[in-house]
């Protein structure tokens, strides 16, 4: 016994193309998580109230002096507000911060928007060859 599977003609196994998409099981899955969530958010808020003490924290102490590096346009590079040079700025920095670890030290770079990018990279690597690696790039604030 055989049973004709499709419309007129063809062969005895020939069964039409369905190019209609079955959203069925798309819906059935999105309509159990949307249950789902909405058993899950009322319990995920708090509604106990409770009277909360302020917290009272020790005034941190004053950061050490910052250091700042300045780039201008021209490539002259300032250590503060002195002038150095990008073949001693390590040792400079080294001298400027004293006793500080230079691993825990932050150095802010001020960079003009005119300075060349070779001069900003070979600060970046002097102060990365000598140990400093938080740095800080200070922008404009244009509010």
């Amino acid at each position: 016994m055989a049973a004709k599977l499709s419309g007129g003609g063809g062969g005895r196994f020939n069964v039409e193309q369905n190019s209609e998409i079955n959203v069925t099981p798309f819906v059935d899955v999105m309509l159990v998580l949307l249950i789902i969530f909405m058993v899950a958010a009322p319990l995920a808020s708090v509604s106990v109230e409770v009277a909360l003490p302020p917290a009272v924290a020790k005034a941190a102490g004053n950061p050490p002096k910052p250091v700042y590096i300045s780039i201008q346009k021209s490539g002259d590079i300032y250590l503060g507000d002195t002038k150095v040079d990008v073949a001693t700025l390590g040792q400079d920095l080294t001298e400027n911060i004293g006793k500080r670890d230079p691993t825990k030290e932050r150095i802010f770079i001020r960079g003009d928007k005119e300075a060349r990018y070779g001069t900003f990279m070979q600060v970046m690597n002097t102060l990365q060859d000598n140990g400093f690696y938080s740095v800080a790039l200070v922008g404009a604030d244009n509010s």
